[in-house]
């Protein structure tokens, strides 16, 4: 029995490993035409990708673009682990989490 290392766990190497598995596995479940176990690789690879980016580098109060929403922007009210907490600008301003994953900055430069 192998048990599982948790992504907080996991060296940079390791996570980069991790993302490539999910990524093969998310394209061979498209291909077969499952899409729930597509969308469940795909979540698992943006939790992965969390792990790689520096939580201090998402600026609270700031807005984002939502990678694989386009047009849709994202501002952070505040961070709590991989997740940024906040509001899609233009819509009911319903609070909600996204993984720091998710957001790419607004501002090019950056």
């Amino acid at each position: 029995m192998t048990t599982e290392k948790k992504y907080s766990e996991m060296t940079e190497h390791e996570l980069r490993g991790e993302i490539a598995n999910l990524r093969e596995k998310a394209r061979k479940a498209e291909q077969l035409g499952i899409l729930n176990e597509f969308a469940v690789y795909q979540r698992k690879m943006l939790m992965a990708e969390a792990f790689l980016i520096d939580p201090a580098t998402i600026e609270i109060g700031e807005i984002y673009r939502i990678e694989g929403d386009e047009g849709m922007f994202f501002q952070v009210d505040y961070l709590k682990g991989r997740f940024a907490w906040g509001h899609r600008l233009g819509g009911n301003l319903a609070k909600e989490a996204l993984p720091i994953s998710m957001l790419k900055p607004v501002k090019t430069g950056k």
